[in-house]
């Protein structure tokens, strides 16, 4: 059986123009919302007043001018509550428009760093209008509302003990009290459900603008982002260049050194079993020597350092046991990590090519466009590939998102499969 899939509003403007919004929760977050805002306010403007005016009285000692100067992180508590606060009818809250400290500075350069922030005064100053403003209407929608449902809602019993004057109504008995209930209760919920679910909203809308990211601090974020992300690439190539190194002039020569010996052993040794033994040895350490070549080569071929993306593409397209037809067009080299991003790619691609596609022959194209590297790898194979599936292309998705670029891949049963890379690059000089 079918069943519908119901999305939780997530702003309460939404929930408002949902049909189900007096009996769902947000007339109580709401309510919630605009009730917490009193105390919360008070303090903040209390607050805000005490040290202005501590500010103002000391301002012909140094203690004066320091005050001014923690304004700005009065500010950024005022605006981790309200963030947190306005959860309650935002779902998810408010983003941070703070940007990411360094973990090395100490707690004075934090404090400093948190202090020249343009999201600091911003959170001054919407502490000024809760406590000015926002808080006096909350208290007078949410209390006025509250007041009058709990007033209607105790009718029958107040009634019933002495007469009770509702408006133009007076009610002297415990029937007229329910009748005073059932007849103005419902419609009065449903008014003042709508009343305080708009003004939390504006004041919620209110706190997003001044507390959270504008678009400048969403770019310098996601800059710094994805500066972190590449920071993590540059780490992983500068292990990875070490471990070859290890492997390449530690293990490697160790191996070579001990198939040298052992073939020098095997000349001089007579034949037998000893000799036998020496040549099994023999052969058992050219084969790791072999093995541990061919690893060396998976972490990062000397061709693709020495001589770029397109040797190394045609490289791995030798050593390919299906046809692969090579048309590479790059002017110059292209910075480091985005030449072993594209190698690992058609790597990857051509193994589960010889290995799932049964194709008969496949074609590896590369250029750049405007500042993107762009290369696609076809064959005709019978298709159904997909990333996260086993293929070992998952991988390389993670990694070319970290340098910004995307694989898109084509594959529809029956085939043709084509896998299509695109990564931003600066060319070299």
């Amino acid at each position: 059986m079918d069943r519908s899939v119901t999305t939780r509003p997530m702003t309460p403007w939404a929930a408002l123009a949902s049909p189900r919004y007096v009996v769902s929760s947000w007339p109580w977050r709401s309510y919630a919302y605009l009730f917490t805002s009193v105390p919360v306010g008070v303090l903040t403007f209390a607050i805000l007043i005490v040290a202005a005016a501590a500010s103002i009285a000391l301002s012909p000692i140094l203690i004066g001018v320091l005050l001014l100067t923690a304004f700005p992180l009065i500010g950024v508590a005022i605006g981790r509550v309200e963030r947190w606060r306005a959860g309650l009818v935002l779902v998810g809250g408010i983003k941070t428009p703070h940007a990411d400290m360094p973990a090395s500075l100490s707690a004075r350069e934090k404090l400093k760093f948190r202090r020249r922030e343009q999201a600091s005064l911003r959170s001054v100053g919407y502490g000024f209008v809760l406590g000015v403003f926002v808080w006096p209407l909350s208290a007078a929608v949410a209390g006025l509302s509250a007041a009058t449902l709990l007033t209607t809602l105790a009718a029958p019993i107040i009634a019933g003990i002495d007469e009770m004057g509702m408006g133009p109504w007076i009610l002297d008995s415990t029937r007229e009290g329910l009748i005073f209930l059932v007849a103005f209760g419902p419609p009065f919920f449903v008014v003042s459900s709508y009343l305080v679910g708009v003004v939390a909203g504006a004041e919620a809308s209110l706190a997003r603008a001044m507390l959270g990211p504008r678009h400048d601090e969403l770019q310098r974020n996601l800059a710094e982002l994805r500066r972190s992300r590449l920071d993590l690439v540059d780490a992983f190539e500068t292990e990875r260049a070490r471990i070859e190194r290890h492997l390449h002039d530690g293990v490697q020569q160790r191996l070579v050194g001990l198939t040298m010996t052992l073939g020098l052993a095997e000349l001089d040794m007579p034949e037998g079993e000893g000799r036998r033994l020496v040549v099994k040895a023999h052969a058992e350490a050219e084969a790791a020597l072999a093995d541990l070549r061919e690893a060396v080569r998976g972490i990062h071929p000397r061709v693709l350092v020495d001589h770029g993306l397109e040797a190394a593409v045609r490289e791995v397209a030798d050593r390919s046991p299906l046809p692969v037809t090579v048309q590479m067009a790059l002017p110059s080299r292209l910075p480091s990590p985005i030449e072993a991003a594209a190698y690992f790619v058609v790597s990857e691609a051509l193994a589960n090519v010889a290995k799932h596609a049964r194709a008969t022959h496949c074609e590896v194209a590369g250029w750049v466009d405007r500042q993107q590297l762009v290369i696609t790898i076809t064959d005709d194979g019978i298709g159904g590939a997909r990333a996260g599936t086993g293929t070992g292309l998952t991988g390389l998705v993670t990694r070319l998102d970290a340098l910004g670029g995307t694989l898109v891949i084509d594959s529809p049963l029956g085939g043709p499969t084509r896998l299509r890379m695109e990564c931003p690059c600066r060319l070299g000089d």
